[in-house]
């Protein structure tokens, strides 16, 4: 294998997902609350791809954080057909927030306050032009920590609509995110089926992102044809 293949194929890689506005994860394993996904720095402006796959789905994200920080919490939702009307709530919790409760079908951890985060009235429209995608805005709020500690988001949707949504967190513009981004983002640009399962278009079998080792298939190929060609 030639060093210099690799490195541009690499290189190409970390362009493309460099070239985002956020740093973009996807939801490779259901996110709940025994699973929360983990935001190292929420200042740093993070995407989760995501989707409430089931009607009594609550995905889960969790940082730390110290008083007085502002953090960007907000909610973007793909322009994909039949999701016009969908409005995921969500709710910050931690200690130190208002004697609030969410609805019951949501954990909220013993000594937590609650801000509940809901969607407005007239949602706005954002065009990611890296990929070339539409966005309808939901939440989009910047909250003040009220001590330090650990903070947890929850995202449902009260009506049990199903669908896809992008978890935003932090606002600092840093490289970095999933290498596999390009590869991965076509598939996620698919509707959910009706019945709340992560179905390709057709409906015929369950849609699955490229886990690690069908991206690592994907780049050894590209090497593999790359190298041919330099024979």
């Amino acid at each position: 294998m030639r060093p210099p293949v690799l490195s541009a194929i690499l290189m190409l890689l970390m362009l493309a997902v460099g070239a985002a506005a956020h740093q973009p994860f996807f939801e490779d394993v259901d996110i709940t609350a025994d699973n929360p996904w983990f935001v190292e720095d929420p200042t740093i402006s993070t995407a989760i791809y995501a989707a409430l796959d089931t009607p009594d789905d609550v995905d889960y994200y969790s940082f730390n954080a110290t008083r007085g920080q502002t953090v960007l919490l907000s909610i973007l939702i793909p322009q994909i057909d039949g999701q016009e009307n969908f409005t995921p709530r969500m709710a910050l919790m931690g200690r130190g927030l208002p004697p609030a409760r969410p609805p019951e079908r949501v954990y909220k951890p013993e000594g937590f306050g609650t801000v509940m985060l809901d969607p407005p009235k007239n949602a706005t429209t954002f065009f990611e032009p890296f990929t070339r995608t539409s966005y309808w805005t939901r939440q989009k709020e910047l909250v003040r920590i009220p001590a330090d500690g650990r903070y947890l988001v929850a995202v449902w949707d009260d009506s049990g609509r199903t669908g896809r949504y992008v978890f935003v967190i932090g606002d600092r513009e840093v490289p970095g995110g999933d290498l596999a981004f390009p590869l991965k983002i076509r598939g996620y640009w698919r509707p959910l089926a009706d019945s709340g399962q992560n179905r390709s278009q057709n409906g015929s079998a369950p849609m699955r992102q490229p886990g690690q080792g069908a991206v690592a298939a994907s780049i050894c190929m590209a090497l593999a044809f790359l190298l041919r060609r330099e024979r």
